[in-house]
Formats: structure tokens, sequence, C-alpha cells
């Protein structure tokens, strides 16, 4: 079965120039598309100012820009592009699509497009998980302009060895824009906000909306998984098998989803050299179309590992 959340996209919609769900209203601005596929690996199509009119949703500005083949009376997209979805080896893969950096929650043609969207279509194989939640290649989206047009108060929170790699995450966040107050980790937080949480893995894996990463894909969206006791990061394949582990010096970013599916970060490593990594690496040109981010003195690996 296909995942359903991020490929349906309203079956009683009909498909017409201009595409589902456009209104009259004021235009959004500053609205990015982004095509990819392979997890982010290939870049086919960058659109950093899209045609957009009126009150447009996410399938509509797709239509208004791309050539797009539907399925099962238009509710399904199959290809983009000229780029289909399909079992290549009896594998699927299929396009999902993410604003902000969330993974959608409903069809394209119920999704509004607000002003400063970040709106990323990516085609990839989905044998490990048909669920990823979060990803970081939209930063500084979804801290800048939030989610679903509404911003969400943004806060670090630093574990008592983040020292300054959480002064550095900080910084680097208001550089951008946004606004961010920083605290002790463990604080806490309710589902309005977006919490990024700064540390080695041992003092961060306490956090229970986290400790899905020592799971895998499935459990977690992210395709690497920590040891409980944050020496080791595995790094994973689009299959979720283990491909090589690292230890001192390694560093992560990603994310994951918290409470009501707003996402959480981790900047964290295996140590605090890994950790200092990461939150150098906290920036729009490192993190480009990434579906997570592990780091090491030898350079940046994207996740998952490319076959």
């Amino acid at each position: 079965m296909r995942p359903l959340p991020a490929l349906l996209l309203g079956l009683s919609c009909v498909l017409a120039l201009g595409g589902c769900g456009l209104g009259a209203g004021s235009t959004p601005g500053s609205v990015r598309m982004t095509v990819t596929r392979d997890f982010g690996a290939q870049a086919l199509h960058l659109a950093p100012h899209p045609k957009i009119s009126g009150q447009d949703t996410v399938m509509s500005l797709l239509l208004r820009n791309y050539k797009v083949h539907t399925r099962y009376g238009g509710g399904f997209v199959q290809g983009i592009g000229g780029v289909e979805g399909g079992e290549p080896g009896g594998r699927p893969h299929d396009w999902f699509y993410y604003v902000n950096g969330v993974e959608a929650q409903k069809g394209a043609a119920a999704t509004d497009v607000h002003a400063g969207d970040r709106i990323w279509w990516d085609l990839h194989d989905w044998s490990a998980t048909e669920d990823v939640p979060a990803v970081v290649g939209s930063y500084p989206e979804p801290f800048l302009d939030g989610i679903g047009g509404k911003r969400l108060p943004v806060r670090v929170e630093c574990s008592r060895e983040a020292g300054s790699s959480c002064r550095a995450v900080a910084t680097r966040l208001q550089r951008a824009g946004v606004p961010a107050a920083t605290s002790a980790l463990g604080a806490g937080g309710g589902p309005q906000l977006l919490r990024v949480l700064v540390g080695p893995w041992r003092e961060l894996r306490a956090e229970r909306q986290l400790q899905p990463l020592e799971q895998g894909p499935r459990a977690s969206g992210v395709y690497a998984t920590a040891n409980a006791t944050g020496t080791t990061l595995t790094l994973l394949d689009q299959d979720g098998r283990a491909v090589r582990s690292l230890g001192a010096g390694t560093g992560l970013i990603a994310a994951t989803a918290g409470q009501e599916r707003v996402p959480i970060w981790a900047v964290t490593g295996t140590d605090p050299a890994g950790v200092g990594l990461a939150a150098a690496s906290l920036s729009e040109g490192a993190l480009r179309d990434r579906f997570a981010l592990a780091v090491t003195a030898a350079g940046p690996q994207p996740l998952p590992v490319a076959p």
C-alpha cells in the first residue's frame, strides 16, 4: 500500500488549468519550490520565484509551474517534469512533499501556500519507512516562518556539555532572522514550541521525543541510529541497513516529530567535538535538500547514505 498522507490530493478535486483549491485573495510572497529525487541527492528543478496567483494550494502551485502526471482521477502525483514514480526492481518509489521541512499530513490540494513557504517535492524509495515526519533541508524553516502560516516560538535547549556549541546554534538562528530563547536541557515544552536540543547524544537521549533516534527510520524517520551510550553513530542507507559506524568526533543534525507533529531538532554528536562540528554546519548552504546530515572532520555525509 502506498503512503496516503503525502500523496493523495483530494479525489473530488477537478484538475483544471491553474489547479485545485485556487481562489481569490492576496498572493503570498517569498515562496520557493524545490523538486528533487533520492532524498535530495539529485536536484531536478528549483523555482526560487515560482509562478503564484492568489490563494494557491500546493497542488495548484505545482500544476502551474511543472508538467504533472496524476493517476486515480487526479488524486495521486505520479510524475513531475517527466520523472515518474513506480516500482523499479520491485521497490516502491513515490513523490512526497514537505512544507517548511514538515511532512504533509493532508493532500496537496488541501494545503494552502503561505508567505515564506519552502515547498519541497522529493521522489524516493520508501521501503524502510513511509513516514519521515521532519527534515532539515529547508533551513532556516520552520523556524523563520513557522508551520501553516503561523510563526512559532523557538527555544534552544543546552545540555551541560554543549558550551560554545549551544551559543553558536543560537547565534546562527538569530543571524537567520529567528529570535530564539535559550534554556537548560529538559525545560520541556508544549505543542506550539519549536525546540532545538544541543549536546552530546548521551545527554539528549533522556528527551523522550528524541529516543526514536536509537531505533532507526521506521521509528524516527532519520536514517541513522545512535547507541545508548552515545559513543557511536551508525549511518544507514535507504533500506535502513547499516553502512558504517562512526565514533569520536561525529556530529548529527536531524529532526523528528514532536507533539502534534511539530518537529523537534537535534544538534548532537558522539562527544563535544562532534556537537561542535554539527553546530558549525547549521546553515542554509550545508543543509539544503538534506533529510539529515552527519558531519566529521573529513566532511559532511547526507543521510541516508547513497548506494
